[in-house]
């Protein structure tokens, strides 16, 4: 199961590996796909909410919340 997430703070694709991988470093089978433009990031596999928080924030970035 997906789930979308708001992410604040990516602006290039190096913002966006930096968060694809703090998500990996929690579950590194979860399928991550983010979306500049949006400033999203959809996770498949990981769906602890908590988690996703605390690698995204860890990487500098600003957590949002589900959408």
């Amino acid at each position: 199961m997906s789930q979308k997430y708001r992410v604040d703070g990516m602006t290039c694709m190096g913002c966006a590996g930096s968060v694809e991988r703090a998500i990996k470093a929690v579950d590194p089978q979860a399928k991550v796909a983010v979306d500049l433009a949006a400033k999203t990031v959809t996770v498949d596999g990981l769906n602890d909410a908590a988690k996703i928080k605390g690698a995204v924030e860890n990487a500098g970035f600003t957590f949002e919340g589900i959408i």
